[in-house]
């Protein structure tokens, strides 16, 4: 999804800036990590590690509520896999972007017998545009804020972008402005209050679009793969049960390939569970 990828884009070019915004306290000398665990691989779209000098901080931001295994258990995930790699306090924020009235954005809590774990949420739509108005790095962020009058606000954003001295990082703002507006505003809106060859001529926009591009592409594949290995096994096993479905949709288009070689050898559900198993020893 493009606009997860350039929250991710603007958070790791402006550590610092989100990290002071998120923590509440001037922050510097701020290191943006690698999105991958030594554990095993992690998904780099929309994650955002980044350690200051006491602590790792974990931003996570979602448009839509994801399908699969629940936000509190993959932020749990997360934080066992951080803390073991780096031995460091770890501060998760999970950001929404687009509102919804969907249950699952006011979670904020991972809690299973004796186990729980908390996070930090922001849901943009109730957040104050004051402090990203302050910032040229977080306007952007602003145009999804909470607002009497969003047409105002989107209004006010544009007139400080509009301020901002260097052309390049103008450029640059204003792209990533008008992306994530269009999650709130009409495209017609957004014209008339940002130039749109600006964005149009923009490095970055270009570059999220093509990330949107090969996304989709990838899904498409993956969707074709994850058909062709379900169309046999609900022929030969009947209809899976939700977890193994959710296993199964997790899986890479690699995984699913070779899943599609070795579902032939199954003669029962538990040969497919026990190749599942065998997957995260990898």
């Amino acid at each position: 999804m493009q606009f997860d990828n350039l929250c991710k884009y603007l958070a790791e070019k402006y550590p610092d800036k989100f990290a002071t915004w998120l923590l509440g306290e001037p922050t510097t000398r701020v290191e943006v990590l690698k999105t991958e665990l030594s554990l095993e691989p992690i998904r780099a779209d929309s994650v955002t590690f980044l350690r200051t000098q006491s602590q790792i901080l974990h931003l996570e931001f979602q448009v839509k509520v994801p399908s699969g295994k629940p936000m509190p258990l993959r932020m749990l995930n997360y934080f066992v896999r951080l803390y073991w790699q780096y031995n460091l306090p770890v501060t998760q924020v999970l950001i929404w972007l687009q509102q919804t009235t969907n249950s699952a954005v006011f979670e904020s809590e991972f809690r299973q017998g004796l186990t729980s774990h908390g996070y930090q949420v922001i849901r943009m739509w109730e957040q104050s545009p004051e402090p990203l108005l302050q910032d040229p790095a977080l306007l952007p962020m602003a145009v999804l804020a909470a607002s009497d009058n969003a047409t105002e606000l989107l209004t006010q954003v544009a007139s400080e972008v509009a301020k901002i001295e260097s052309s390049v990082q103008r450029q640059e703002i204003t792209a990533s402005t008008e992306i994530l507006a269009g999650l709130r505003f009409n495209k017609s809106l957004i014209r008339n209050l940002f130039r749109e060859g600006i964005m149009r001529e923009s490095v970055i926009y270009q570059d999220i679009l093509e990330e949107g591009r090969q996304e989709g592409r990838q899904e498409g594949k993956k969707e074709e793969a994850l058909a062709m290995v379900m169309r046999p096994l609900t022929r030969r096993f009947g209809t899976l049960d939700a977890e193994l479905q959710s296993r199964l949709e997790e899986l890479s288009v690699a995984q699913l390939e070779d899943l599609n070689e070795a579902l032939f050898d199954f003669s029962e559900v538990s040969d497919l569970v026990n190749w599942l198993d065998e997957q995260r020893r990898f």
